[in-house]
């Protein structure tokens, strides 16, 4: 069985798996339908998702949707963190409300990270995100000063118990109480987006932060007013999730709006319509705001392929010859990656007569995640390596350019970027 954990060292060796024990559904199905699909999306590095339909429908429909993601300042950014940044700035490119949140809450009281370093690294991100090409319409903020999303965490909390929170996450009774709260501040960042008006919004993770995409779609059901379904007999059914002193008003308040456009029976606890449920959950979300309530829509999740670290393994801030970051200095950047593992035979007449291995090679991990946009380029190294027309110390070379080049220019955007700090809706963090 595969273990999900957003605080671990999860491996996963088969992706195929997720689908199966976790609901997780393929990606690959949906790319042809998207306009203009990022090298991740054509590259099946973004391999899954859950209800990713919801935003294709907005996007080409050009309806609101939002996408939002949250890095922890445990560390600093890498390639790995590059990934979701680029996620996030293309879906505002496609016509997205972007959100970041910088997860300080979580680095000070699962990492133990001052306030003061957790601002610090925060910043670091901010400024790699901008530099990546985050447009200023943006909302950024970090979540120990982020009152909105704080209150919401409280909400939130009403709605799950430690029983359940153990199931998930596999709490012991080791875990301090503020470490099993901040999956509820992250539910909270996941839904904040929705707080001014409900909308489809998408959150790119990697698939260890499934569990908490998993907790956010069933809490934001659990807090609205109302669950509406079609039920075996064709009709809708609609039940409120209020208290006693407020079903009757807010109901009887639903069926007025419903018996507008459908014939409309009522029970003693819930509404029965002849109509669509998707129409019906329109009229309810009205009825719910004017109520006061969330009526908040499940989020939408993509998973991308974990980045292999250049040691081999998984990428590990913990392991800082594992990972490239964004601020490394360029030249020691590029011996990390000369040095890195690859999938090349043990002697040069071997690599010629057998070919590579690409698939087990971090410097072609890095050429297909970051490094080359031009798909056939890739597909050129790919086919060299393996037909043993590429050695590994020519790749090495090449890749090392690239990096040079990307890291040059990025580090340049950067300083570029303090510029325009302004320019932006930045909620900035807490200091000691």
């Amino acid at each position: 069985m595969v273990k999900l954990d957003p605080w671990g060292t999860s491996t996963i060796e088969d992706y195929s798996h997720l689908f199966e024990e976790f609901g997780i559904q393929p990606f690959k199905a949906l790319v042809e339908k998207i306009p203009n699909p990022h090298r991740l999306m054509r590259r099946g590095i973004i391999f899954g998702h859950r209800n990713y339909e919801a935003i294709l429908d907005a996007l080409l429909s050009n309806s609101p949707f939002a996408v939002m993601s949250g890095f922890m300042p445990s560390g600093k950014a890498h390639f790995g963190s590059k990934m979701v940044m680029e996620e996030i700035i293309w879906h505002q490119e496609m016509g997205g409300d972007a959100y970041v949140a910088i997860a300080d809450i979580e680095a000070h009281v699962v990492r133990g990270l001052s306030w003061d370093r957790c601002a610090e690294l925060g910043r670091d991100y901010i400024l790699s995100i901008i530099a990546l090409g985050l447009k200023p319409e943006a909302t950024i903020y970090f979540q120990s000063t982020m009152e909105r999303v704080k209150d919401l965490a409280i909400e939130l909390s009403g709605e799950v118990n430690l029983s359940e929170l153990v199931s998930i996450y596999g709490f012991g009774g080791d875990v301090s109480l503020a470490h099993m709260h901040t999956p509820i501040i992250q539910s909270a960042d996941i839904l904040n987006p929705q707080l001014d008006s409900p909308k489809p919004v998408v959150v790119p993770v990697g698939p260890d932060q499934d569990p908490h995409i998993r907790l956010t779609r069933e809490l934001a059901d659990r807090v609205n007013m109302f669950k509406v379904f079609e039920a075996d007999n064709g009709k809708v059914k609609v039940y409120p999730k209020v208290s006693k002193q407020e079903v009757g008003v807010v109901l009887n308040h639903l069926k007025t709006e419903l018996e507008k456009e459908f014939e409309v029976s009522e029970y003693e606890a819930h509404l029965e319509i002849a109509g669509s449920v998707e129409r019906v959950r329109d009229v309810a979300t009205k009825v719910e705001l004017e109520h006061g309530g969330f009526a908040f829509l499940p989020p939408s999740s993509t998973y991308h392929r974990f980045m292999e670290g250049l040691t081999g393994g998984k990428m590990s801030s913990s392991k800082p010859e594992s990972y490239i970051a964004l601020t490394d200095d360029v030249d020691e950047a590029v011996s990390k990656l000369m040095r890195a593992k690859t999938g090349g035979r043990i002697s040069r007449e071997e690599q010629i007569k057998l070919g590579g291995n690409p698939e087990e090679c971090s410097v072609y991990a890095m050429l297909l995640f970051h490094l080359v946009e031009d798909d056939e380029e890739l597909t050129r190294i790919y086919m060299e390596c393996r037909n043993g027309e590429r050695l590994c110390g020519q790749c090495k070379s090449e890749a090392s350019s690239h990096l040079r080049n990307f890291l040059i220019d990025h580090q340049q955007k950067r300083e570029e970027a303090v510029e325009k700090l302004d320019e932006y809706n930045i909620v900035w963090g807490k200091r000691k």
